[in-house]
């Protein structure tokens, strides 16, 4: 038994190396010299360790400024996707209305619409109400998504019916009930579907290279697009700018990685 266990753990350990090695892989060869990464044969550990990558990518691009606005952008989504998802996912779980699984389930077709069928209809109407280049043009398609929806009410109900009828009894008006009591009991799938939209949103790059048309208001990955362009023969200082704008989602997952298994998780066996 205890050999089968260090098997186990041996075979999960060399496929998770397995899986971050292009990681390691870049943030090793952004500390090397542009002859030494291209050495023949090649090695992936520097033998002189070079910092100018860094500084090249930090004087080329401001990065700082892309990852405010990033940082911004991730906020204000993750918020109002938690307000329009726990309002709709509310009316699902507690309200008894005629069609209600009907509509439900066309909130979740939405989900089979690629992102590129709608985003020119969607960068019209951004352009039609002058929000080009501002941050309300970059969250406004995506303060409301099915998967937040889902999410919220999968949690939502493993919430005794009762209680709510007990509250209702009681005086507590829905608003107050969602508030003080619902949200309180759902902060792991709060956490969950934060940590899945500050992903999902930080690594857009198509919405934000339509919306936007000046470096004040560029998002790290369209950021990471002009400092390619601007070093296209220095790829130290392209890895470096990746490894720099990679650490924040790295963090945010290795934080709230149990929040969003646990979220994810949340009333798989009922409803």
């Amino acid at each position: 038994m205890k050999h089968a266990k260090i098997l186990g753990y041996s075979i999960k350990l060399f496929i998770g190396i397995l899986i971050i090695s292009p990681i390691l892989l870049g943030f090793s060869l952004s500390f090397m010299a542009p002859a030494e990464m291209a050495s023949i044969p090649p090695h992936f550990i520097p033998h002189n360790l070079v910092t100018y990558t860094y500084q090249n990518a930090l004087r080329t691009v401001p990065i700082f400024n892309f990852m405010i606005n990033s940082f911004i952008v991730c906020a204000l989504v993750i918020v109002g996707q938690i307000i329009t998802g726990s309002f709709a996912a509310y009316a699902f779980s507690f309200f008894e209305f005629k069609g209600r699984t009907l509509l439900f389930m066309v909130v979740l077709s939405t989900m089979m619409i690629p992102v590129d069928a709608i985003i020119i209809a969607n960068y019209l109407t951004i352009s039609q109400w002058r929000l080009n280049d501002t941050y309300i043009g970059l969250i406004t398609p995506y303060l409301a998504s099915a998967m937040g929806i889902f999410l919220m009410r999968q949690f939502f109900l493993t919430i005794p019916k009762e209680l709510h009828e007990a509250a209702i009894l009681d005086g507590c008006r829905d608003l107050r009930f969602l508030f003080s009591i619902v949200m309180p009991i759902s902060k792991p799938a709060i956490a969950s579907l934060g940590v899945y939209i500050f992903i999902q949103v930080y690594n857009q790059f198509l919405w934000p290279l339509l919306v936007t048309n000046t470096n004040r208001m560029r998002t790290v990955q369209v950021g990471m697009s002009i400092l390619k362009e601007a070093e296209a023969v220095d790829y130290g200082s392209v890895l470096a700018g990746s490894v720099l704008i990679l650490i924040p989602a790295v963090v945010v997952f290795i934080i709230g990685q149990k929040y969003l298994v646990k979220g994810m998780t949340a009333g798989a066996v009922k409803g």
